[in-house]
C-alpha cells in the first residue's frame, strides 16, 4: 500500500467522530455512517447462524480493518471470521488472507462500494467468500471461488429462501427472518 495512502487513512481514522469507519480501496478512502437498526438486526440474525456452524478455530469479529497492502486495499467489513491466532494482537488491522468470509449488509447511503468496490476488492485479497445482504433489494449474493483477481460463481436468493453456504461452516442460510429497508 503507497505509504501516503496509508498516512491519509490513518488521519481520516483519527479525525472522524465516533460511529464512522473508513476504508481504502487503491486511490479512494471511503467513509460511512454508522448502520440503522434493521442494519443491525439483519446483520445478528447472519451472524448467529454463521455462529453455530463455525468451526472451533474461528471467531467472528465485526467491523475489523482487514488489510492487502501488496494490492493497496484495506477494508472493514460488517462480519468476518478469522482464526483465532489473526486476533492475537495490538495492531488495529488484520492481514486480509486470514478471513474465511465477509459479509456485508448493503449500505442504503452507497450501494456501490459494495455491489462494485467489494466485489472487485475482495477476491484481489484473497477473501474465499463475499457474502452480500441487500436489504433495499430484499436479495441475498454469495460469491465465492475466486482466483486472485475474481470470484468464479455467484449465486442470488430473494429473502425466505436458504441459501447454502459452503466449507468451513457447512449450512443452508435461512433469511426468512430478515427486514427489507
Amino acid at each position: 500500500m503507497n505509504p501516503e495512502h496509508f498516512a491519509l487513512l490513518e488521519e481520516a481514522r483519527r479525525s472522524l467522530p465516533d460511529g464512522f469507519k473508513v476504508e481504502i480501496s487503491g486511490d479512494t478512502i471511503v467513509m460511512m455512517v454508522s448502520p440503522s437498526g434493521i442494519h443491525q438486526r439483519n446483520l445478528l440474525l447472519v451472524r448467529r447462524q454463521f455462529d453455530r456452524h463455525a468451526p472451533i478455530d474461528l471467531l467472528p469479529s465485526e467491523n475489523t480493518d482487514l488489510v492487502s497492502p501488496h494490492v493497496g486495499k484495506s477494508r472493514n467489513p460488517d462480519l468476518t471470521y478469522l482464526p483465532s491466532e489473526a486476533l492475537e494482537t495490538s495492531d488495529n488491522q488484520v492481514p486480509s488472507e486470514f478471513a474465511v468470509v465477509a459479509v456485508e449488509l448493503v449500505s442504503p447511503s452507497n450501494p456501490e462500494n459494495d455491489w462494485v468496490g467489494k466485489v472487485r476488492d475482495y477476491p484481489l485479497m484473497g477473501i474465499p467468500l463475499y457474502l452480500l445482504v441487500d436489504a433495499r433489494q430484499k436479495t441475498v449474493t454469495l460469491f465465492s471461488r475466486p482466483d486472485g483477481t475474481k470470484y468464479h460463481r455467484r449465486e442470488d436468493i430473494e429473502f425466505g429462501e436458504t441459501l447454502r453456504i459452503p466449507e468451513p461452516f457447512d449450512f443452508d442460510l435461512v433469511t426468512s427472518d430478515l427486514l427489507p429497508h
